[in-house]
């Protein structure tokens, strides 16, 4: 039997010494981030991926582990653990197996079977299965007894037949086998129910639909049981085509004959031959099935929301990890109509310095004297940047923010449409009230939303990364699972671009490795007492930050401005002496050598090597001399939607237009192209040659171009290709169930946030629509 370590070294390719010393340092307190970063010679170079993947993998054989330890106790204390057993659960190796084995053990309510024993019916049973030239109902006779409860003869074969089937139903090895058979085999099959057609009209094309259950995509299987729990649809899972003709004429189908060769039942003739396959089509029937039905619902499930869970988890990546506008002067207008358009200023810090409230829409359309005053807050503060939320009305003060810039050309004002997911989540929390505790709730998200334009990742750190509504079907998930593979990205994202410890928010601090809450609000206490950090060994200084949390996070604070150069760096202090070396041998000085990329590269890592520090750590030392503190994510750049494209109404086919991709699914990537609605690029369109992930072609955030290939005006859908030389069409709106319109940016079809947006017809578009658009996730921020 192979270890937990043996066993994760397989899944990920690596060697059993380096799962050992990864566990080790995981088992030690050590984040990911941290081992992936700075201790690269102890675990032979694995990579973020890999830990994240051995840390998912050790928590589940560690509950393999102490699941195994549990029943072995269990069946000890009931008398029957034998060697043979105990060696079949010891080389259990998932806990669907252990189940399996565990069951006829399992404490359970007095059976059928039990009460059958009790009357003294199990040698009827036995002797029925060992020889069916045995006529049961003359064999049966001598079991019936009044005082044990059997008063007639079919009672007592009813007995024998429960205690059969309580036997052949809790046989490990043929559960297992028959699970496996039923998922290659097997099918899924909807049906709607009575009555429910109009109600459920988004699950239309789930009414009558089959389908084998190992080719069933995530999001299919997550609609499958969504339409179930809203009890639209009938779902169940046939092992085999069902027949149609009277019991009494069927015929055994494979599954049953697997039971039967399994236990040496077969139909030749003799007196108990029908009663035995009674009890194998019985016992399929009510108990097998359904335990395996149940176990590969869960399996269907499980798979589903894996999937889910890791698309969740690459877009909210993409997005943290967007391109930064950095340290400008920044406007951020949160648009709306009878409410107006909440404005907010921040300086190239993220400080507010100005706030207001422009009525430019309707029903009040002060045009003129909202151009005003932004054009003065504008001037006032030398704003550099205009960031425009994407929620309601955001096309109409996108015109605005148009107009501001053509009047005062001399500004050199840039505006840019931002997602403003998650902005109202923020706005309301505990630590808005604490970060912005002079501005009403409305004007939060308009600093929000000029915040992250100038960093994403910094603002939306603040935000419980479910509120950012960058998955699909995310209320249906597992919220620990969920929650966790977030938290990990957060993590990840964080420490990969460093933080400047005196301007992190504490939100910010919380994320990276070894620090977390408490220790974020001590650094933040401790800048505002003593003022800004000049070294990182003063980070010692704060309070119940010792040695281990130091070890752990210095290395991703960053001090740009400190005393010491190599402070604004990713090289951990522990490293230090190791650039020391590096200085010698170059006969240069730090400030001389950080950023000469001639020096640096003529450098030999083995050549500053030692116990400690191996050619990895050196390299990387190296790299970070060469540009130190750089940042990660890609440069700053924004789409231009066109001019006079601003509604469904001014879209045409085979139209060309630069957009933004807002979301990534499974089945394709939704594109905001400046018309108040999502399009969706089917995965089939997304590039010429074959794709089988979208997120290896798109991800959210980045700016594309796409051709409109249909446009459904009556559902507010638009299908689109990122291959520009496909073939538009103009085809007339169908109603094919689409979700009913809810108005807004969010109208009709899928959330632009979650939900993605829309597309028409028939086709993989029209298809890939109707199942995005049974996914009610979060709405954004409306």
């Amino acid at each position: 039997m192979l270890s937990i370590n043996q066993r994760i070294a397989q899944d990920i390719q690596c060697q059993e010494r380096q799962v050992e010393a990864a566990v080790a340092l995981l088992d030690g307190g050590a984040t990911v981030p941290f081992i992936a970063r700075y201790r690269k010679e102890v675990t032979g170079g694995l990579d973020d991926a890999q830990l994240r993947t051995l840390e998912e993998r050790l928590r589940y054989l560690r509950e393999l582990e102490d699941r195994r330890k549990a029943i072995l106790d269990s069946i000890r204390e009931q008398g029957k653990l034998d060697a043979a057993l105990q060696k079949q659960i010891e080389e259990a190796d998932s806990k669907a197996r252990l189940e399996d084995i565990y069951l006829p053990y399992k404490p359970k309510r007095r059976t059928k079977a039990q009460i059958a024993r009790e009357a003294g019916l199990q040698p009827l049973a036995d002797n029925l299965l060992a020889d069916p030239q045995r006529d049961p109902r003359r064999e049966a006779e001598t079991y019936v007894s009044a005082d044990k409860g059997v008063s007639t003869v079919e009672e007592a074969l009813e007995g024998a037949r429960a205690i059969l089937v309580e036997r052949f139903s809790e046989n490990a090895e043929l559960i297992g086998r028959l699970r496996e058979d039923f998922w290659r085999e097997g099918r899924a099959v909807s049906t709607v129910r009575d009555g429910k057609q109009a109600e459920g009209a988004k699950f239309s094309d789930y009414f009558e639909y089959k389908e084998k259950l190992s080719k069933l995509p995530s999001h299919r299987i997550l609609a499958l049981f969504r339409g179930e729990k809203e009890e639209v649809l009938d779902l169940k899972l046939e092992a085999e085509e069902e027949q149609t003709v009277p019991m009494s004429q069927r015929q055994p189908g494979a599954f049953e004959l697997a039971i039967a060769r399994q236990f040496g039942v077969a139909d030749r003739g003799r007196p108990a031959d029908k009663w035995l396959m009674d009890c194998v089509r019985w016992a399929w029937r009510t108990k097998i099935q359904v335990h395996v039905g149940l176990d590969l619902r869960m399996r269907l499930w499980q798979a589903a929301e894996d999937e889910a869970v890791k698309i969740f988890a690459g877009n909210l990546r993409d997005l943290l990890l967007a391109a930064p506008a950095g340290a400008r002067p920044t406007m951020g207008l949160d648009p709306g109509f009878r409410t107006g358009v909440k404005v907010a200023v921040v300086d190239r810090t993220g400080k507010v310095v100005d706030t207001g409230v422009i009525y430019p829409h309707e029903p009040q359309r002060r045009w003129d004297e909202a151009i005003a005053t932004l054009a003065a807050l504008a001037a006032r503060h030398k704003v550099e940047l205009i960031a425009i939320g994407n929620g309601t009305a955001s096309r109409e003060t996108d015109k605005l923010a148009g107009e501001l810039i053509a009047k005062f050309p001399e500004m050199k004002l840039t505006k840019i449409v931002v997602s403003e997911a998650g902005a109202s989540v923020y706005s309301a929390s505990a630590y808005a009230s604490q970060e912005l505790p002079e501005l009403d709730v409305s004007l939060r998200g308009a600093v929000s939303i000029a915040r992250r334009l100038q960093d994403p990742l910094a603002e939306l750190v603040k935000i419980d990364p479910k509120s950012i509504g960058v998955g699909q079907y995310q209320h249906d998930l597992a919220e620990h699972k969920l929650s966790r593979s977030l938290d990990a990205v957060v993590e990840d994202c964080v420490n990969a671009v460093g933080v400047d410890v005196n301007t992190a928010s504490a939100p910010l601090l919380a994320r990276v490795s070894g620090v977390g809450e408490t220790l974020a609000q001590n650094i933040v206490a401790h800048r505002d007492a003593t003022g800004p950090f000049r070294t990182r060994s003063q980070l010692k200084q704060v309070p119940r930050l010792g040695p281990k949390a130091f070890e752990q996070c210095a290395g991703f604070l960053r001090i740009p401005d400190g005393d010491d150069p190599l402070d604004r760096s990713g090289v951990h202090p522990e490293a230090y002496p190791v650039v020391r070396r590096i200085i010698e041998a170059a006969k240069s000085d730090i400030k001389v050598l950080i950023g000469n990329a001639a020096v640096l590269r003529g450098l030999q890592p083995k050549q500053f090597t030692d116990e400690t520090f191996g050619v990895p750590t050196v390299t990387d030392i190296l790299r970070e001399l060469e540009k130190p503190g750089r940042d990660p994510r890609p440069a700053f750049k924004t789409a231009t939607f066109q001019e006079g494209v601003e509604t469904l109404n001014d879209l045409k086919p085979g139209m060309i237009l630069e957009g933004v991709v807002t979301n990534v699914a499974a089945f394709g990537a939704f594109v905001d192209v400046g018309v108040h609605q999502d399009g969706l690029v089917h995965i089939s369109a997304l590039a010429k040659t074959f794709v089988k992930d979208p997120r290896d072609v798109v991800k959210p955030g980045q700016i594309v171009k796409v051709k409109v290939l249909e446009v459904d005006k009556a559902r507010k859908r638009i299908s689109l290709t990122m291959r520009l030389d496909d073939a538009a069409e103009a085809r007339p709106a169908r109603d094919r169930g689409a979700e009913p319109a809810r108005g807004g940016r969010a109208a009709a079809g899928p959330n632009r946030h979650d939900r993605g947006g829309a597309a028409a017809g028939s086709n993989p578009f029209a298809d890939a629509f109707r199942k995005a658009g049974l996914d009610r996730g979060p709405t954004g921020r409306r």
